[in-house]
Formats: C-alpha cells, structure tokens, sequence
C-alpha cells in the first residue's frame, strides 16, 4: 500500500492504492482547506508534491484550470482531491490566510 508522508505536519499514512490525497489527510485528522468538499471547484486543497510526481494520475482539465486561482503556484501544484495516491509520495499543505477550523 502506498504511503502519504505530510509535511509540515511529518505525519505519515499508508492507504489504499486509488485513495485521494484530501481522503486520506482528513481520514488521519490532518488539517486540510477543503472548501468544496473535493469536488474540484475551488482551489483551496492545494498541496505541493515533494517527491512522487511522476507516479500521479494525469491532471484533468478541470484541476489546471482550478490551479490557476492558486497563490504561491508551484511546478508540482495540485489539488489533494484530485490526486490519488498510486506509489509513496511526499506533499506539503502550504500554509494559508485563511486557516482551516475545525467544525465544532
């Protein structure tokens, strides 16, 4: 199975191969913006692939055009709902104006 490791946090995961990035941070109490609720229609759960890019699924249309609302863009940007974990890989959640809070 291949493992998550989630940076600043150092917070490593094992999931199963198909899981996306934003299902596995939440299913592992890792803070993650999700504005939308994975749908792909907001740019909120960016991340940024340390390690493992090649592996990625291929990025939709609908990603690149989401991505280019992104502050701080980066060459391996991408959205954690839209990124599957299919090999150990290594992100970072850039730090946001607008921190996520917990619904309490």
């Amino acid at each position: 199975m291949p493992k998550i490791l989630f940076k600043p946090n150092d917070v490593e995961v094992e999931v199963p191969q198909g899981t996306p990035v934003l299902d596995a941070a939440l299913d592992n109490n890792i803070k993650i913006n999700h504005n939308c609720g994975g749908n792909c229609a907001c740019s909120t759960c960016h991340i940024i692939v340390e390690s493992g890019y090649e592996a990625l699924n291929e990025m939709s249309e609908d990603e690149t055009d989401m991505l280019d609302e992104v502050e701080n863009l980066s060459e391996t940007s991408r959205l954690a709902c839209q990124v599957k974990a299919k090999s150990d890989i290594v992100i970072r959640i850039p730090e946001t104006v607008d921190d996520f809070e917990d619904d309490l």
